[in-house]
């Protein structure tokens, strides 16, 4: 990525990039308060997380081939293959299935915040891999927005993380390996493309798993509708601007506005779940659209070959 754009036409993708990242994320943020819905809680379970994990990207996979036959999408490379595996590990299996488990035992409160550190992951991985690097302001701004949804949790938790968290630790570091891998994706391949395919390819195994561990009892109408949610938005049409976004805008800038969404997440759970909104959730929210909006305009630097 260059400089700060200084041309129009970079000037522009870089403000669709930031655009596209936000509406995903919106997108994105329903999806704790709905996966909450679908899998219910430890006193009133609904669908198994086994379920719900495999069965959204089953659903979402068999819409994504009806996409790629309509848009006579042609086959990726061989070349491209390793970075939708990749991808698929992280989105298909590792995000959903870490939070599905998880919200069985937590708030989806609780978990918005704690997977608050996702753009963090995110932008560490993607400077790693793409040999990127930021100023000092631009990561203070970075470390900063996660301190800020860290002591969020601090203050929601009491004070110390519980077994659900070690869940959506793995569900946030494997949605950084998925969303990096499937950036990389995009930069060669349209990026509806991208989630199709790792959708399709992952058709082989989520189907029959979705059907083997279909559930054998009822569950409310608010839970499958949850589950349609997490199939149809979380894990198809949110992709379609998500990584688009992060091709548009470069990985490590976007994925900072990524901080808003513990925040959005929280503020959809009051109308889902009947959650209570405090005035502190609002103050640090205010302070996290502070610190994207500063972090946004700094630069980040990196070698000609990598992607912007």
């Amino acid at each position: 990525m260059p400089q700060p754009p200084d041309s129009a036409t970079e000037r522009a993708d870089t403000r669709r990039g930031y655009l596209l990242g936000l509406l995903g994320v919106a997108i994105f943020a329903m999806t704790l308060p709905m996966t909450r819905l679908a899998v219910g809680d430890a006193a009133a379970p609904q669908l198994p997380p086994a379920f719900v994990t495999a069965g959204r990207a089953a659903v979402a996979g068999l819409l994504s081939l009806g996409y790629l036959a309509a848009v006579r999408a042609p086959r990726p490379g061989s070349a491209l293959l390793p970075a939708l595996a990749v991808c698929a590990l992280g989105t298909v299996v590792g995000f959903p299935l870490g939070i599905a488990l998880a919200l069985r035992e937590v708030p989806a409160m609780h978990a918005a915040v704690v997977t608050g550190v996702l753009p963090l992951a995110t932008a560490l991985l993607a400077a790693w891999v793409w040999r990127q690097r930021p100023t000092a302001a631009f990561w203070a701004c970075a470390v900063a927005g996660c301190a800020l949804v860290l002591a969020f949790a601090a203050w929601k938790g009491g004070g110390h993380l519980v077994a659900a968290d070690g869940w959506l630790l793995m569900a946030v570091l494997s949605a950084a390996v998925g969303y990096v891998a499937g950036a990389r994706a995009s930069a060669v391949m349209p990026a509806p493309h991208v989630i199709c395919w790792v959708l399709v390819g992952s058709l082989p195994f989520t189907l029959p798993v979705a059907l083997w561990v279909w559930p054998e009892a009822p569950a409310r109408a608010s839970a499958w509708g949850g589950f349609a949610y997490t199939a149809v938005f979380s894990m198809w049409l949110g992709f379609f601007a998500w990584y688009r976004g992060l091709t548009l805008g470069g990985v490590v800038r976007v994925s900072q506005v990524q901080l808003l969404q513990p925040f959005l997440a929280l503020l959809f759970a009051v109308p889902v779940l009947g959650e209570r909104l405090d005035g502190v959730t609002v103050l640090f929210s205010l302070a996290v659209v502070g610190v994207v909006f500063v972090g946004r305009r700094l630069p980040v630097r990196a070698s000609p070959s990598s992607p912007r």
